[in-house]
């Protein structure tokens, strides 16, 4: 999955860029008061456990990531 697919699932549940620091952008959720960090380096695809790491920083389960993934 690439990053940029990964942040726009972020952004359908309600998560904002807050700021770009290097290649990693920095989301922030103001109601669940949570934020994210999400590595960009090109057009690489991020790492299965990355993935799955940023989604449970997220607050989201499996089933809720591919449900924002399908909107």
């Amino acid at each position: 999955m690439t990053a940029s697919k990964l942040a726009k699932a972020l952004k359908k549940d309600g998560f904002v860029l807050d700021r770009v620091r290097g290649s990693h952008h920095i989301f922030w959720h103001d109601v669940k008061r949570l934020t994210v960090a999400v590595p960009f380096h090109g057009r690489k695809d991020l790492g299965k456990g990355l993935v799955r790491g940023i989604i449970r920083d997220a607050g989201l389960t499996r089933e809720e990531f591919l449900k924002l993934l399908r909107k």
